[in-house]
């Protein structure tokens, strides 16, 4: 089964979406005035210190202040210049090599005597603002480089759990320990299995360089500020996700491509013959059906083949998943028997669901009730095996008689609802509809869809006028780019009978054309 990473790129947003087989398996999504936090290091300042809570918030320029729980809290007597000489063991290994929390830290004192408020500090964002939460952030610094994560607060030498060989990791670790020119600890990531001491070389000295250059930042600039933003959307693509299974990244942007093609030409020339440019008449996206997919994980409830569905709700913190046998009333043999049939059947779906929407936290999946424990250990082991591919940290536990079965799903990031939605305006927050910068940028790519089958020089966009005023202040610059782009001129019309998520084109003066419509799901259907 091939494996590919689609990247769509825009003016205005990034997307890329990983694909297995035919079917979505995660989307990732960057707005252009939205950059993604994680990663980023900023030199903050403790605004206060709860020690109920053994945490701190600290300022690091942003509208909310950061969590900083004291597991994650270096002691204040090693400066950040003394760390890369430093000759005690701090040891503990993270078991990711996609970087966020370390696992087995030393104890720690209580976080009152670590912080004080006005304390300046060192932290790197580790989970990204959710709802109304500001964003979780560690003062154990992480740089991923393509095969190495540097981590200069640790001695530690770890090896990717996802490289199963003993020999190779035996391998790795004694070339990293040999290469080692400081005591800053390092982490060996997945994409490292095979590669050669020289690969290793480069990338230790680019790691170091640049936290040599935080830590000049940190000395001469006042807090809060910014010492380090982290890669865009694409090259974190291709650093992050480009491993040695993915058969193929194909980018629907030339500049986007060229960038990409540069870049791994020089320091990755493995995969440069794995890199293609799209050149197809019908987007990207359209073509792969991931938009269809996309519109698909922003409903309630998602049909099995079999005809039966499942009903997706969420929380703040907490998701249930409610399993149904729907139209599904089986061929043959007992009710039980139909009832374990769509219960294994949901449980593909659910695992496929749980990342493609990157749905966190509390879980509560209800199958449908099954009398015999047999079938009951029956889903509950398909469901074991259909989340084990996941990335995410999972802990998953027993079904109970009821034919329920509690989980927890690692959250860094926001779900797929939360961003491409927003609380509804019409139902008081208690269901969604798409934000008006989502329906402005499916508006600007169905004009680059359809733009060509008109002659007109003009065309005409009716929107809601929420939309239309958040296009007119704050994309602007970014509509007036689309029309260099399709070469027309586009005037904006307010219509306040379109709901919200409606959108509609049309040439200028023409009567007797149908106009060109679009809505959630449906963008570009003729009326």
């Amino acid at each position: 089964m091939s494996t590919e990473i689609l990247i769509n790129a825009t003016l205005e947003e990034t997307r890329v979406a990983i694909m297995e087989g035919n079917q979505v398996q995660q989307i990732f999504t960057e707005r252009d005035k939205e950059r993604g936090l994680v990663g980023n290091i900023y030199k903050g300042r403790v605004v206060r210190v709860l020690p109920g809570m053994q945490a701190a918030f600290v300022d690091i320029g942003l509208e909310k202040s950061a969590f900083l729980y004291v597991g994650d809290v270096l002691d204040p007597d090693k400066r950040y210049e003394d760390i890369l000489g430093d000759d005690g063991d701090d040891g503990g290994e993270r078991g990711s090599d996609r970087g966020g929390r370390r696992g087995g830290r030393r104890q720690h004192r209580p976080i009152d005597s670590l912080l004080k408020v006005g304390d300046d500090i060192i932290v790197q964002v580790s989970k990204e603002p959710i709802s109304t939460k500001g964003p979780r952030v560690t003062m154990y610094v992480s740089l991923p480089g393509r095969y190495l994560v540097y981590m200069p607060a640790v001695r530690h030498v770890g090896i990717s759990r996802r490289i199963s060989s003993d020999r190779e990791r035996k391998r790795l670790r004694e070339i990293v320990e040999t290469l080692a020119t400081t005591n800053g600890g390092y982490i060996v990531r997945t994409v490292s299995a095979g590669v050669l001491e020289e690969e290793f070389t480069s990338d230790m000295a680019f790691l170091e360089l640049l936290w040599a250059n935080i830590l000049k930042k940190w000395s001469c600039l006042k807090a809060p500020v910014l010492l380090h933003m982290d890669l865009d959307l694409t090259f974190r693509a291709v650093r992050d996700l480009f491993t040695p299974d993915i058969d193929r990244m194909i980018i629907d942007s030339r500049s986007h491509y060229e960038r990409v093609m540069e870049f791994v030409e020089t320091y990755l020339p493995s995969v440069a013959e794995r890199v293609f440019l799209y050149e197809g008449e019908a987007p990207l996206f359209e073509f792969f059906n991931v938009e269809s997919e996309l519109s698909r994980a922003l409903g309630r409830r998602v049909w099995l083949k079999s005809g039966g569905y499942l009903v997706i709700d969420t929380a703040e913190a907490l998701t249930v998943i409610d399993v149904n046998t729907g139209r599904y009333v089986g061929k043959t043999g007992s009710l039980e028997d139909t009832i374990t049939k769509t219960n294994l059947e949901a449980v593909k779906e659910i695992a496929h669901q749980l990342r493609f929407r990157n749905i966190g936290g509390i879980i509560i999946i209800d199958f449908i009730d099954m009398d015999e424990a047999g079938n009951r250990e029956k889903v509950f082991s398909a469901l074991q095996q259909a989340v084990a591919q996941d990335k995410a940290r999972i802990n998953l536990y027993k079904m109970s008689e009821l034919g329920l079965v509690e989980m927890s799903r690692q959250r860094k990031r926001e779900n797929l609802q939360q961003v491409h939605c927003e609380p509804c305006r019409h139902c008081d927050g208690r269901g969604f509809t798409k934000s008006s910068t989502t329906v402005a940028y499916e508006l600007f790519r169905e004009v680059r869809r359809s733009a060509a089958k008109y002659p007109e020089k003009t065309l005409m966009l009716s929107v809601h006028p929420t939309v239309a005023a958040m296009i007119q202040e704050e994309e602007r610059v970014h509509l007036e780019a689309l029309e260099n782009e399709v070469r027309k001129h586009l005037v904006l019309k307010k219509d306040a009978n379109l709901h919200l998520e409606n959108f509609a084109i049309a040439p200028e003066r023409k009567r007797g054309r149908r106009a060109e419509r679009g809505s959630a799901g449906q963008a570009g259907a003729a009326v």
